[in-house]
C-alpha cells in the first residue's frame, strides 16, 4: 500500500533523475531516434519534436538565435506566389506524384519517364528492406504507372487481346469474370513472336449481379481528357449479336505507353474491319481511354501486408456480401498471401483512415500454441464488385470532403485523448480494389508476396500515414527491382533485351557509367582493352547472335568474325530479326522443337501453332526457320558452383567438354579450400561469348551469388546437349565480370522454367 501511494512520486524522481544526466552529457539532438534525426537539427529548431523545441531554442549559440531571427524580406503584394504556384511552376516538365512530398523528405529523388519518383532511400536501407519483405512489409507508390480502359463489347475486346497479347498466357478465360487480373506480355498487333513491347496487367470489369448488360455508368463522365478509337460516330448503335458490353484496364509501365495505346489501337481496328466483313448490318465500337492520373496505386509487399491493411483500413458496415463478410474477418489470421490464389481481386469501400488515426497493425489470432487458419477465400465476381471503375464515382472523390485540419479539430474534441473519430454521414466512404500480387519464378522458390491496393486519385496522401504508420518501410525503384531480383523474375526494362526501351535504358545507363570511367583517373579505372572485354557499356547481342553490326552503333566494339567479302553477298543475306522468347509454355516449345532433326522447323512450327491457337495467320513464307532460330534469345537464371558473385553486364562464356568434367570433379573441393588469392586469367577468346548477364548480384534470400541473363536458344540447345553427355541435369558455363580477370563457373537454368 506504501508503495503504491507513492508510485506517482518514485516516478518523477526516476525521470528527473534521467533528464539531469541527459542534459549534461547529451544535447537534444543526440536524444532523438536515428530515423528523427537531421543535419540541420542544431540550425533549425523546427526540425526538432514539439516537446523538445524550448530545450533545443536554449542551447542555440545567441548569436545563431539572432539570425534565425531575420525572416526573408517581403516582396510586393504584386510579385508575391502562392505556394500551389510555385509547386506547379516547378512541375512543367515532370509530374509530380501525389505523395511527393513525403518522399522528397526522405528518399533521393530522380526524373524517370516523365515523373519525379523516388529512388531510394537516404538513410541505409538495402538489407533492412529486403528483411521487411522477407519477414515484415515494405510499401512502394506505384501510381505512376499509365492506365489505359478499354470499353466494348466482350467479343471483340476478347478479340483484340488475342491479337496483341502473348498467345502463351493462361488464364484468359477465368479472368474475364473480374475476379482474378491476368499477367502477360504485349506484343504489336500480330507481330508475335517479334515486336515485344512489355509485360502488362489486365482487369476486366465484373458485371453487376443479376443483370445481363453491362451498367450505363461504366462510360467516362463527360468532358474528362479522352483518347479514342471509335467507328462511324453517326452510325446506329446496336450491340453484336450475344455479346455484353464490358470494360478492361490495362496497367504498364509508364515509358512504354504510347507504344501500348498504339498497339491496342491498331489491334482494336483490325478486329473492328474484321467484324465488319462478317456482320455487316450490326455496329460495334471499343472506345480507348487514357486514365493516367485517375487512381492510385501501393503496392505492400511481405508476409505482414495483410495485417497491414486491416489495421490501417476499416470496410463500411453496410456491405452485404456473405463472401466479403467472410474474407474479411480472416484477413487478420493470414500469414502470407502466397495462400490466397494468385491474382485474386477483393473489392470493397472503407471508411476515411483519417479517422483511426494512428492505426494498429492487426495480430495474428492463435489457436493454443498455433496460429489460428484464416478461411479459405475462392476468386468470385460478386468479390471483386467495386464503384471505383465507375469515373462518375471517381470524380466526386477527387477532393476529400474534409481536410485534416478539420479531423484535428474533431478530434481534439475527444473527451478521451487517441480514441478513433466515429463516422458521420458526411465523411467519405472510399471504394477500393485489393489485387494479390506474386513475385515468384515457375519453380515457386524463394517469391515474394503481398496486395496492391487502388484507391481513386486525390486519396494518395490520406491513405499513406496510416499504411507507413506502423513500421512499414518505404522503398524506391531500387527497392522494387532488388525484390523482382531476390524473386528469381525478370524486371522490365533491365532483363527484356529486343525490346525498344530496354536499347533506351541502357544506352542512358551506358552514357552515366562512361562518363563517369571518362572522370575517373587512368590507375584507378579498369583497363577494358587490357581486360579483353569486347563491349563494356552494353550487352552487344547483335554480335552475339552472328548478326551484321550497323556502324556506330556499339562503341569499343572488336570485330569477332569476318565481314562478307562481297558487297552483293550482304544485299543477298537474308535479314534475321532478334527477337526474345519468353513464357511458360517456354520449356514445352524447346522440347517440342528439339525432337525435330531440324531445330529452327520445330521452333517455326511451335511459334505457328501459338499464333493460330489465338486466331492469326502462320508467319510468312519469307521467315526461313534457320533464320528465326538464330535470332531468338531466351531468359536464363545462373547459380554459381562455388563462389563469386557476377554483377551486371557480365559475360557468359561456352566450355569445352574436357574443362566441364573438370569442374564437375572439381566441384566438392572449390567451397572448401578454394584459395583466396587467385591468379589472373587470361580472358577467353571473343567467339566464346554466349551472352551477358542483364542483372547480376549477391542475393540476400540464397547467401550466394546470383544472376538474370540471355543466350541465343540454339546455344542453349547445345549445351543442354553438353551436359547430358556429361551427366548434369543442367549446363555448365563460365561468367567473368567486364571488369574482372578471373571467370568462375556457374550453372544455368532456363528462368521460365
Amino acid at each position: 500500500m506504501f508503495t503504491e501511494a507513492r508510485a506517482y512520486e518514485i516516478d518523477a524522481m526516476q525521470k528527473a533523475i534521467k533528464t539531469a544526466g541527459e542534459s549534461v552529457t547529451h544535447r537534444v539532438w543526440q536524444t532523438l531516434p536515428r530515423h528523427l534525426r537531421r543535419r540541420a537539427a542544431s540550425h533549425d529548431v523546427r526540425r526538432v519534436p514539439l516537446r523538445l523545441r524550448d530545450k533545443a531554442r536554449a542551447e542555440m549559440v545567441p548569436v545563431t538565435r539572432r539570425i534565425l531571427k531575420r525572416g526573408r524580406s517581403k516582396q510586393g503584394k504584386t510579385k508575391q506566389v502562392s505556394r500551389t504556384e510555385s509547386l506547379l511552376k516547378r512541375q512543367r516538365d515532370k509530374t509530380w506524384l501525389e505523395t511527393h512530398i513525403w518522399h522528397a523528405k526522405r528518399m533521393k529523388m530522380e526524373n524517370m519517364w516523365g515523373y519525379r519518383l523516388a529512388v531510394t532511400p537516404t538513410e541505409k536501407s538495402f538489407r533492412p528492406s529486403h528483411r521487411a519483405s522477407m519477414h515484415g512489409s515494405i510499401l512502394h507508390d506505384s501510381s505512376y504507372h499509365s492506365l489505359i480502359e478499354l470499353k466494348g463489347p466482350e467479343n471483340i475486346l476478347r478479340n483484340v487481346l488475342d491479337l496483341c497479347c502473348d498467345p502463351q498466357c493462361t488464364g484468359m478465360k477465368r479472368s474475364m469474370s473480374g475476379a482474378r487480373v491476368l499477367e502477360t506480355d504485349l506484343y504489336k498487333s500480330g507481330s508475335y513472336p517479334f515486336d515485344l513491347i512489355a509485360p502488362v496487367t489486365i482487369m476486366w470489369r465484373p458485371l453487376p449481379v443479376g443483370n445481363t448488360s453491362a451498367p450505363a455508368s461504366a462510360s467516362p463522365a463527360e468532358g474528362s481528357s479522352k483518347r479514342r478509337r471509335k467507328r462511324k460516330n453517326n452510325a446506329p448503335v446496336n450491340a453484336a449479336p450475344q455479346s455484353l458490353t464490358r470494360v478492361i484496364w490495362v496497367r504498364s509501365h509508364p515509358a512504354v505507353f504510347d507504344d501500348i495505346f498504339a498497339a491496342l489501337q491498331g489491334s482494336a481496328s483490325l478486329v473492328l474491319e474484321a467484324e465488319k466483313q462478317r456482320h455487316k448490318d450490326v455496329y460495334a465500337e471499343v472506345e480507348i481511354v487514357d486514365l493516367r492520373g485517375s487512381v492510385n496505386a501501393f503496392e505492400i509487399m511481405g508476409p505482414k501486408a495483410s495485417q497491414v491493411i486491416k489495421g490501417a483500413l476499416s470496410s463500411v458496415a453496410d456491405d452485404d456480401r456473405q463472401e466479403f463478410k467472410k474474407f474479411w474477418p480472416s484477413l487478420t489470421d493470414l500469414q502470407t498471401t502466397a495462400s490466397l490464389p494468385r491474382g485474386i481481386v477483393i473489392g470493397m469501400k472503407v471508411l476515411d483512415p483519417r479517422l483511426k488515426f494512428p492505426p494498429k497493425n492487426a495480430k495474428i489470432r492463435m489457436d493454443g500454441q498455433h496460429p489460428a487458419t484464416p478461411a479459405m477465400t475462392f476468386p468470385a465476381a460478386i468479390l471483386a464488385q467495386s464503384e471505383i471503375w465507375d469515373e462518375e464515382k471517381r470524380s466526386a472523390l477527387k477532393k476529400p470532403t474534409y481536410k485534416k485540419k478539420d479531423l484535428d479539430a474533431r478530434r481534439s474534441k475527444n473527451l478521451v485523448p487517441g480514441t478513433p473519430l466515429s463516422p458521420l454521414r458526411q465523411d467519405d466512404r472510399i471504394p477500393l480494389l485489393l489485387i494479390q500480387r506474386s513475385l515468384e519464378s515457375p519453380s515457386g522458390t524463394h517469391g515474394i508476396h503481398g496486395w496492391m491496393l487502388v484507391v481513386p486519385a486525390g486519396w494518395g496522401m490520406p491513405f499513406l500515414p496510416s499504411l507507413v504508420h506502423t513500421g512499414t518501410r518505404v522503398g524506391g525503384q531500387r527497392e522494387r527491382g532488388s525484390q523482382a531480383f531476390e524473386a528469381g523474375i525478370a524486371y522490365f526494362p533491365r532483363d527484356f533485351p529486343c525490346t525498344k526501351f530496354y536499347d533506351k535504358h541502357w544506352d542512358e545507363r551506358a552514357v552515366k557509367e562512361k562518363a563517369k570511367w571518362n572522370r575517373t583517373p587512368p590507375a584507378k579505372r579498369a583497363n577494358f582493352q587490357k581486360l579483353g572485354t569486347r563491349s563494356p557499356w552494353r550487352a552487344d547481342w547483335e554480335v552475339v547472335l552472328g548478326l551484321p553490326v550497323a556502324s556506330g552503333v556499339v562503341e569499343n566494339l572488336v570485330p569477332a568474325q569476318r565481314e562478307p567479302q562481297d558487297a552483293m553477298e550482304v544485299d543477298k543475306a537474308p535479314t534475321v530479326r532478334p527477337w526474345l522468347l519468353r513464357g511458360p509454355e517456354v520449356p514445352t516449345i524447346l522440347a517440342n522443337a528439339t525432337q525435330n532433326f531440324n531445330h529452327g522447323a520445330g521452333l517455326l512450327a511451335e511459334i505457328n501453332r501459338l499464333r493460330t491457337k489465338r486466331g492469326m495467320d502462320v508467319l510468312d513464307a519469307s521467315y526461313r526457320p534457320e533464320d528465326l532460330l538464330k535470332g531468338a534469345l531466351v531468359m536464363v537464371r545462373l547459380k554459381m558452383v562455388s563462389r563469386g558473385a557476377p554483377n551486371d553486364l557480365a559475360i557468359i562464356y561456352r566450355i569445352h567438354d574436357d574443362e566441364a568434367r573438370k569442374i564437375i570433379k572439381e566441384k566438392g573441393k572449390m567451397r572448401e579450400g578454394a584459395d583466396a588469392n587467385e591468379p589472373p586469367e587470361a580472358a577467353p577468346p571473343q567467339t566464346s561469348i554466349i551472352g551477358y548477364v542483364t542483372t547480376g548480384n549477391m542475393s540476400l534470400s540464397r547467401g550466394e551469388g546470383f544472376a538474370i541473363g540471355a543466350v541465343p536458344v540454339s546455344v542453349l540447345l547445345e549445351l543442354r546437349q553438353q551436359a547430358q553427355r556429361n551427366e548434369e541435369s543442367h549446363p555448365l558455363v563460365k561468367i567473368r565480370d567486364r571488369a574482372g580477370m578471373v571467370c568462375r563457373a556457374a550453372y544455368l537454368e532456363l528462368l521460365d522454367s
